[in-house]
């Protein structure tokens, strides 16, 4: 008798030691398997940083400015951007390797475009939303800007008034001509604002000029608005400007105007 209970207490002993080495081991597998997932979180979110990086620069968002505008070499971006053609080929690359741009080759030339139209809508989100929230953007817009009270229109606005056909409006694009040429608002006359105080006799003298440049951030418009209005002449804005036009899936016509 004594022995059939040692022999069951043994054997729960056993039973129980089994059942704890299997809750011990579920145990480690479970605790692996929570590791991995902070593993994996962890490097899926520090991808999205590396995004985030990417962007960290005035400059890299200054040539994405660009490339909104349409496709350019590394020698144009350099000389629009102000940096020496070593300094543009290295913020290019990070935008690249960002998957930002892409590239494509014309013999020794590698020409940069935006990789999407979502890069182009993550760039103007990421302005308007530093303008809403960052408190340094509004102040350093103005002093880029200029403190503008002139009136602007909107693209409904201007797109009623083309419509209407009564011609009572030109539509004035002063971006340089290589980004005129890439893309620009149907029937827009291009006069790039550097040329602007000399060819200024080519707009009819009584129709009111609605001028854009590149977007809401670009200072062209704002510049052209003041000379043609210090010249008499009935000046505005478009509240935008092309990449906006474009995000908005509106009609762009590229080369000459027709």
């Amino acid at each position: 008798m004594r022995d059939a209970i040692a022999r069951a207490g043994g054997s729960a002993a056993e039973t129980g030691t089994k059942a704890t080495e299997t809750g011990t081991t579920a145990g480690a597998r479970a605790g692996a398997r929570a590791g991995a997932r902070a593993g994996a979180k962890a490097a899926l979110y520090d991808a999205f940083a590396a995004s985030g990086k990417a962007l960290a620069s005035g400059k890299r968002l200054e040539l994405l400015d660009l490339l909104a505008q349409g496709e350019r070499t590394v020698d144009a971006l350099a000389k629009a951007a102000g940096l020496n053609l070593t300094t543009a080929s290295a913020h290019l690359q990070t935008l690249k390797q960002a998957g930002f741009v892409a590239t494509r080759r014309e013999g020794v030339r590698i020409h940069y475009r935006l990789a999407g139209d979502d890069v182009a809508r993550l760039f103007a989100l990421l302005r308007t939303v530093a303008d809403r929230h960052q408190a340094a953007v509004p102040a350093a817009r103005t002093a880029y800007l200029g403190d503008d009270a002139a009136t602007a229109v909107t693209h409904d606005e201007l797109l009623d008034r083309l419509a209407a056909g009564d011609g009572d409006v030109v539509v004035l694009d002063v971006r340089p001509p290589e980004e005129y040429l890439a893309g620009h608002i149907p029937g827009a006359v291009c006069i790039p604002v550097a040329e602007l105080a000399d060819r200024i006799g080519e707009l009819p003298e009584e129709t009111e000029v609605v001028v854009y440049c590149r977007g809401a951030y670009c200072a062209l418009a704002h510049e052209a608005v003041r000379l043609l209005s210090d010249h008499g002449r009935r000046a505005v804005r478009l509240s935008d400007g092309m990449l906006e036009w474009r995000l908005a899936d509106l009609p762009v016509h590229a080369g000459e105007s027709a």
